[in-house]
């Protein structure tokens, strides 16, 4: 075969492969587009237009809130009251959706599922049960909404999307400049301050300090996860006080994950 044939094949079989990368990259950048998409759309089905109407969501599947952080007098470091939304529509059209998730002046704007039987159900899933590589954030199958420490999984996707913005937390300053976390149920929306941000390995026990049960129980754990913060604002929370834990991927070469630790204000 001579050299130009040689090279008439090769630069034919170059072509073919850069279309089909080309071909490849372009489905991957629509089906990340098309994500952001589905979720700016449960954005506004949730938005309350009218901010004097406090919205009535309907009977979502039990849930119930401890009375203990009634005994809190620390008040709310924010200027504003917390975003109301009306979840009444998200209900309806999932069972498995028990609350939105939003910090304030950042890209993390969520629903949260919760599947006890099917922990990983949404890990990609979107929020109508089909394949989606950022799937949803989910919270721990082990958690009730009223457990001692909500854990809440997200993933920390390249396109900035789901739960990457924690990477911000890292920095003491960014920390400081969003301390405050909303989780809204159907019984409200709940403000939980941050006080602690922690580098961990996947299999770390905190994950399992989901009922904390008695005061020595609960300030061990706390006490533990706050000596493998990378630094902490705000006093650690006195028993009583829910934990809210966002989980991350962060070094993933090293089963790597970050932790947000807030408690209930």
């Amino acid at each position: 075969m001579s050299q130009r044939i040689k090279f008439g094949v090769f630069a034919v079989l170059l072509s073919a492969v850069i279309v089909i990368c080309g071909m490849m990259i372009g489905g991957e950048l629509l089906s990340r587009q098309k994500e952001k998409e589905d979720f700016e759309r449960l954005v506004k089905l949730v938005t309350v237009e009218n901010a004097d109407v406090t919205p009535t969501p309907t009977e979502p599947p039990a849930a119930s809130t401890k009375p203990n952080s009634e005994d809190v007098s620390e008040e709310s470091p924010a200027e504003n009251e917390p975003t109301q939304r009306d979840l009444s529509e998200l209900f309806a059209m999932n069972e498995d959706f028990v609350g939105w998730l939003c910090i304030p002046n950042t890209d993390i704007n969520y629903p949260v599922m919760h599947t006890p039987d099917d922990p990983e159900r949404y890990l990609r899933r979107n929020f109508h049960g089909e394949y989606s590589e950022s799937g949803v954030p989910f919270l721990d199958f082990r958690c009730s909404l009223d457990s001692d420490n909500l854990t809440i999984y997200g993933h920390n996707m390249m396109n900035g999307t789901m739960f990457a913005g924690l990477q911000g937390y890292v920095q003491k300053e960014f920390c400081e400049q969003h301390p405050i976390i909303e989780f809204q149920t159907a019984d409200g929306c709940a403000e939980y301050q941050v006080f602690a941000v922690a580098w961990v390995k996947s299999n770390d026990d905190w994950y399992k300090a989901v009922n904390l049960g008695e005061m020595e129980d609960f300030d061990k754990a706390v006490e533990k996860i706050t000596g493998k913060a990378l630094f902490t604002i705000n006093s650690p929370p006195e028993y009583g006080r829910q934990i809210l834990t966002l989980s991350t991927c962060y070094d993933s070469a090293n089963n790597g994950r970050l932790l947000v630790l807030a408690a209930k204000l």
